[in-house]
């Protein structure tokens, strides 16, 4: 199943693996600041034009709301397109087992 969203962005990675627990944005912004240790620091406009991305190709979906803020979840088709990327980047990993890259050329 190739879709034009993969390979997933980091942006898109990181919001589907926050979303495995229902959050509303500004939650999202601080899981993945967490997730990422630091070195991903999602603007507002990034995060909800991604969230709308994300939510067209039923990947996420709203489950309520906090006060005005929509909270979102992982659907089943989202976990599925990580599954996929775990696949994917186990695969790439593993290419990486027995090379030594610091290895003079």
């Amino acid at each position: 199943m190739k879709h034009k969203l993969l390979p997933l962005s980091e942006t898109m990675h990181y919001i589907l693996l926050a979303l495995r627990e229902p959050l509303h944005g500004y939650a999202v912004m601080q899981k993945i600041e967490e997730l990422s240790k630091g070195s991903v620091i999602l603007a507002a406009g990034t995060l909800y034009g991604a969230i709308e991305n994300l939510n067209k190709h039923g990947w996420i979906e709203p489950v309520g709301h906090s006060g005005r803020r929509k909270i979102y979840k992982t659907t089943t088709e989202g976990s599925a397109i990580l599954k996929m990327e775990q696949e994917r980047l186990t695969h790439i990993l593993s290419l990486y087992e027995g090379s030594d890259l610091n290895e003079e050329v």
